[in-house]
């Protein structure tokens, strides 16, 4: 779903309670950017989410957002549903991979049929979940043996200037993190195995800034705190000596993979 966000999200730790109203209304704010969302986000490398899903041939793609992983998915010729709690969301997806279907629908309420699905996918949704109702509903719809497979997108914060971009966007996500801080899944499902794909992409300074506007922190911000977050991060770009003249920047991205078998 997204790349930052809620109470605490991945980029800046995990959200403590997904249930939290507050965190709710952050997790649903994406609808009021999502065309940002879906211009600014970085995709998934093809080879991370063929490792992701194996030979699963029917994929449901769960937090589906505006259809970035949903993507990767279709060109790796799989069969695939999308589900989302956000309708703006989704209407984002039909444009970007017309064609797949489409169901409103959360992960702890998923409206499609027990054994039904080869593969359960999220891409930077996992946190918003509910677990002790999330996990009990992905092993119903998934078929025997089943993979449940989770992905995140996190920008190498190694790299100075974008440390510094965190900073002000008051990111606390490090991208080394092992995956214990990141996934906890349990029974029916068995052990973790993980998988890393380091890779950039180049972007515009504007879509840079777009990345930054598509995060739900900034959406739920003041209009002040949006404003001084643009400004100082504008500032970051015209004087960091790595970016300074710079007509694109070079975004370095880890892809972290964990997939899980229904046992």
């Amino acid at each position: 779903m997204n790349e930052a966000g809620g109470t605490r999200a991945p980029d800046e730790g995990l959200v403590v309670d997904p249930s939290d109203p507050a965190t709710m209304r952050s997790a649903r704010s994406f609808g009021a950017a999502a065309s940002v969302y879906h211009q600014a986000r970085p995709g998934y490398p093809v080879s991370a989410i063929a490792w992701l899903v194996g030979d699963a041939v029917r994929v449901l793609d769960l937090g589906a957002g505006t259809g970035k992983l949903t993507e990767a998915l279709v060109a790796l010729d799989r069969d695939v549903i999308a589900v989302d709690p956000v309708e703006e969301m989704l209407e984002e997806l039909e444009v970007a991979v017309p064609g797949v279907p489409r169901i409103l629908g959360t992960a702890e309420d998923i409206p499609i049929e027990d054994d039904s699905v080869d593969a359960v996918v999220a891409g930077q949704a996992w946190h918003w979940f509910q677990p002790d109702r999330a996990v009990p509903e992905i092993a119903r719809v998934l078929k025997p043996g089943g993979v449940l497979g989770l992905v995140w997108n996190s920008r190498d914060t190694g790299v100075g200037w974008l440390r510094e971009a965190g900073e002000i966007m008051h990111e606390r996500h490090d991208a080394s993190a092992t995956f214990e801080g990141y996934v906890k899944i349990g029974p029916p499902f068995g052990e973790i195995e993980e998988h890393t794909v380091e890779w950039s992409e180049r972007m515009s300074r504007e879509r840079f800034l777009d990345l930054v506007r598509s995060r739900s922190h900034f959406i739920t911000a003041s209009a002040s705190e949006r404003a001084s977050t643009i400004a100082s991060l504008e500032t970051l770009l015209r004087t960091h000596p790595d970016v300074a003249g710079a007509e694109e920047l070079a975004v370095p991205y880890v892809t972290r993979c964990f997939r899980s078998r229904l046992a």
